[in-house]
């Protein structure tokens, strides 16, 4: 029997905003159908019926992009069926886990999976923050424990006849175009649960207070959500009670108190490091016998570390290596690492250590990404990649993982607003980073030697970029805000605030929570603690290169793009092609003409591009009579000759322009490959130049001469001796 259908709607930003349930999938725990304007997508949620025996909460979050939602067909002629998500569906799926998972009790242990279908799309509203609002009204009324409601909006910031800017809740896609940044706000009744964003240099007051508006309408939405559990709302399973091991610890703290500050001392050192405290749980589980298991004692080993971690720093402000509570690690930093790439650069923050490699390609080498919304080009990409051996372990090696796609958007997102435009430098652009060494924030780190390797390459950046991440401890009484936190300050800690930015402003944020989210005094010391840590890697950056190269790699290609009017790209193609492929054979470069009348001309040699420029250039210009050239004798005819005057561009010496006397042959005058100086006497009818050497008073003692019918070329004059037939 089909369920009774229940509607809420609300109004935000200028459209409607329903949220539906009773229509699909009511086998799972809780399904909501979210609709805003013509876009719409399902969020169901299932849990599973018995407990896991994992020690972490298993949750997952599947967002699902399905081409029929705008209307589309893969366009792939062999493969149909949509593949492996897209960066853009993991990094949705990461937005929407990030906002919910802090606020599972801990204790329960019943695989969760949430899964988002976009269903419909109709180009203008957004589904990826449709699906975080359906995901919070599914879990919301389903049984499953949760601390929620949340809700979460998109944010722009646009322009408008050049008064001062006007933020905007859930701009349309068409407003998204025009706006300083794209900016996700997460957030529950009171506290900020998720930030994800990109901007234009943004300066951090107008960052704040995109938030709090954007928090004033997550409360709308929240109270949208709550009507909606009040009547179809189902009664929340008991949470677990997490079973205590307080006899555990303190018995372990007892018995090994100083085989604990040991192992606690090496564990400190590297961020995913654990070696020294499992083999110290292995020697404890000997001694216990089988009162307790080793997994147990290695958990209450962990939490014991944690809890001391914490105590320090909230009662004593004493960190893990004795850092001062706002102190950035020792910094390093080298630029011009690998000879024979683009752009290379290696940056170090402590134990974290990144090398970025930039590579150049053409224009045409852009990444085509395709999604229900249509399709788009990337001339900008940005891979980051993480391998076992930075944290010290084994594992698997492959296909990136969406931790490794996440951080690779981060740091891509943090330096496009310095990307020049292409008109002012016609490349593909592809950072790699490759991750050396890992011990908190490799994604800021990555920023910070993306710009480097940008820098080495000689691409010419807006300004340099810089990262660093703020943690947070916090007892709920007080909080202690952490710059340039390390690995165990992130576990141990409760929050990842990533902030990268220029001298000027903003230029990315994201925010990891484990607790129910900050508050504004939270943010606000966030924003300025980053903004000093900042100006200080920015100065050891720029102590390295201060300022981009100025000329590119020898072994980066050469691009130059010549704009040629539209009728006559059919010259540069020429007939079947001729004349492009004669360009490409006789220079060596690659010239590519789009339908817009631009010339993508590139090569690895310099010389070989300026050549195929100066062709291109020259097939495509006008010339007028009068002009005159130094042009080279490329054909030699019984009646004349025809000179090169530009590259690509001939026109012909009749033998009555050659001299005032008679010339009985043209090569009695001129010979193959002789450089002559010529002027443009006339363009006929079918656009032929006609030239001469004669100029000033030689030129009114040429005979006149006559016309084929049909404006074929002059014919020699009967005064010049026998025509031959």
């Amino acid at each position: 029997m089909s369920q009774k259908i229940v509607k809420k709607s609300i109004e935000i930003g200028g459209r409607t905003l329903s949220l539906e349930v009773g229509r699909f999938a009511e086998q799972a725990s809780a399904a909501v159908l979210a609709r805003y304007g013509d876009t719409m997508v399902l969020a169901t949620v299932t849990a599973s019926s018995r407990e896991t025996t994992l020690d972490y909460f298993p949750l997952s979050v599947e967002y699902v992009e399905r081409l029929y939602a705008g209307g589309r067909i893969k366009g792939s002629r062999w493969v149909k069926r949509e593949g492996r998500p897209s960066d853009d569906a993991v990094l949705a799926g990461r937005v929407i886990d990030r906002s919910i998972r802090p606020l599972f009790p801990k204790s329960y242990k019943h695989d969760v999976q949430v899964i988002i279908t976009v269903l419909s799309v109709d180009g203008e509203n957004d589904p990826d923050v449709m699906g975080l609002v359906a995901t919070s009204a599914a879990i919301a009324i389903s049984p499953i424990p949760w601390n929620g409601p949340v809700s979460g909006v998109r944010m722009g910031y646009v322009h408008a006849d050049g008064n001062e800017g006007t933020l905007i809740v859930n701009p349309r896609i068409s407003e998204q175009a025009m706006s300083d940044f794209d900016f996700v706000v997460a957030s529950n009744r009171d506290r900020v649960m998720m930030l994800e964003g990109g901007f234009c240099e943004t300066p951090e007051k107008t960052v704040k207070e995109a938030i709090l508006m954007a928090k004033d309408a997550n409360k709308k939405i929240i109270g949208l959500i709550e009507e909606l559990v009040e009547v179809v709302g189902k009664t929340k399973v008991p949470v677990p009670v997490a079973t205590e091991t307080e006899e555990l610890k303190a018995k372990i703290v007892k018995d090994y108190k100083k085989e604990m500050e040991s192992a606690f001392a090496k564990k400190a050192e590297k961020e995913f490091g654990g070696d020294e405290v499992v083999a110290l749980a292995k020697t404890i589980a000997e001694e216990y016998g089988k009162e307790y298991t080793q997994k147990a004692i290695e958990e209450a080993l962990d939490a014991l570390f944690k809890k001391q971690a914490r105590d320090n720093i909230l009662t004593k402000g004493k960190r893990v290596d004795g850092r001062k509570i706002d102190e950035v690690r020792p910094l390093s930093a080298d630029v011009g690492i690998l000879p024979r790439t683009h752009g290379s650069a290696v940056f170090a923050r402590g134990q974290t250590q990144v090398l970025t490699v930039a590579t150049l390609g053409t224009p045409s080498l852009e990444q085509l990404i395709e999604s229900p919304m249509g399709e788009e080009a990337k001339r900008y990409i940005h891979h980051y990649s993480m391998p076992p051996y930075s944290v010290g372990e084994t594992g698997r090696v492959g296909t990136p993982s969406r931790r490794e796609v996440g951080h690779g958007a981060l740091a891509e997102r943090a330096l496009l607003s310095v990307i020049p435009p292409e008109e002012e430098f016609p490349y593909t652009i592809r950072l790699v980073s490759e991750v050396m060494s890992s011990n908190g924030s490799t994604s800021m780190a990555s920023t910070c030697a993306s710009t480097l390797s940008l820098m080495d390459a000689g691409v010419p950046i807006k300004e340099p970029v810089a990262g660093i991440s703020i943690g947070l401890m916090t007892d709920k009484k007080k909080f202690v805000l952490l710059t340039d936190i390390m690995g165990i300050e992130d576990f141990a800690g409760d929050m990842d605030f990533k902030v990268a930015g220029t001298k000027n402003g903003v230029t990315a944020i994201q925010l990891d929570m484990k607790v129910d989210g900050i508050t504004d005094e939270i943010i606000e010391g966030t924003f300025q603690l980053a903004k000093d840590a900042r100006v200080k890697i920015l100065a050891k950056m720029l102590s390295v290169i201060p300022a981009s190269r100025k000329t590119l790699s020898q072994y980066a290609p050469k691009v130059q793009v010549v704009k040629i009017p539209v009728e006559k790209i059919g010259e540069v193609i020429g007939p079947g092609g001729k004349m492009i492929r004669n360009i490409i054979a006789q220079t060596g470069a690659t010239v590519d003409v789009e339908d817009d009348g631009s010339v993508m001309i590139s090569g690895v040699d310099q010389l070989a591009v300026q050549k195929a420029v100066d062709w291109v250039t020259g097939l495509t210009r006008d010339v007028t009579v009068n002009e005159e050239f130094e042009g080279e004798v490329k054909r030699i005819l019984p009646f004349g000759a025809f000179v090169e005057i530009l590259p690509g561009k001939e026109g012909m010496v009749h033998v009555s322009q050659m001299s005032t006397g008679y010339v009985n042959s043209p090569d009695e005058v001129v010979k193959l490959g002789q450089k002559v100086h010529v002027r443009v006497m006339e363009i006929d009818d079918q656009h032929r130049i006609n030239l001469s050497m004669l100029f000033g008073e030689d030129a009114k003692k040429a005979p006149v001469r006559e016309r084929r019918e049909g404006g074929d070329r002059p014919r020699r004059p009967f005064n010049r001796g026998p025509r031959r037939f």
